[in-house]
């Protein structure tokens, strides 16, 4: 066994039991709806297909996971062809799930006041560590990062700069429905969204497989 085959084995990591993907997606889930909810509450945006439902929402005042259902639904064909059918489904259940959540919230819990502030930071950090969960578990929330990895094998364009153009236009789009200091709040919001994957999701720290 070669020194690089003995790295392999040390970082090699038994495949999660179908238990285990079914808590963590659940639970990734949960966390991802509650921050979805902190932003909402505090009227913030965020990027990614997220961000549109969001901005759907609060342009059509239809139910914001009914709304993020119906957006991730083109991209499904996309990722069955580029991820394979278990991702593919795992990130069908992890986007229902959320939306689900995420509308039943402020039914079962009602923020009485909620700062600018505390609806970025908290907020963003509480998404970030569900899509991270997400991650681990080989599943997403939602379509436009499989259209970024897409573009990359296709055609060579860069997948972060692919998603942060796009997040760019959801936050200049925001302006027509959201007021600049909400924009400006959102933007601290996908910030810390962010630096908590930066953080946290590094090849070969975990393998979640």
């Amino acid at each position: 066994m070669s020194p690089r085959d003995g790295d392999r084995a040390v970082i090699r990591r038994p495949r999660h039991s179908l238990a285990e993907d079914i808590q963590g997606l659940t639970i990734a889930a949960a966390v991802s709806a509650l921050g979805m909810s902190i932003f909402a509450a505090g009227g913030m945006m965020l990027g990614g297909m997220a961000g549109v439902s969001l901005l759907l929402h609060y342009a059509t005042g239809w139910p914001f996971g009914v709304l993020f259902v119906l957006v991730n639904l083109p991209f499904y064909l996309l990722s069955m062809r580029r991820m394979g059918w278990e991702f593919t489904l795992k990130t069908f259940i992890a986007v229902g799930i959320t939306g689900f959540v995420a509308d039943m919230l402020p039914r079962l819990a009602e923020f009485a006041f909620i700062t600018p502030v505390y609806s970025a930071v908290f907020g963003g950090a509480l998404v970030g560590m569900g899509i991270l969960s997400f991650i681990r578990h080989r599943a997403s929330l939602g379509g436009l990062g499989i259209l970024a990895v897409y573009l990359q094998q296709r055609r060579g364009w860069s997948a972060g700069k692919v998603q942060m153009a796009f997040d760019t236009c959801i936050m200049l789009a925001a302006l027509s429905v959201l007021e600049p200091s909400k924009v400006a709040w959102s933007a601290l919001g996908a910030l810390v969204l962010n630096l908590v994957l930066y953080f946290n999701h590094r090849p070969g720290r975990y393998m979640g497989v």
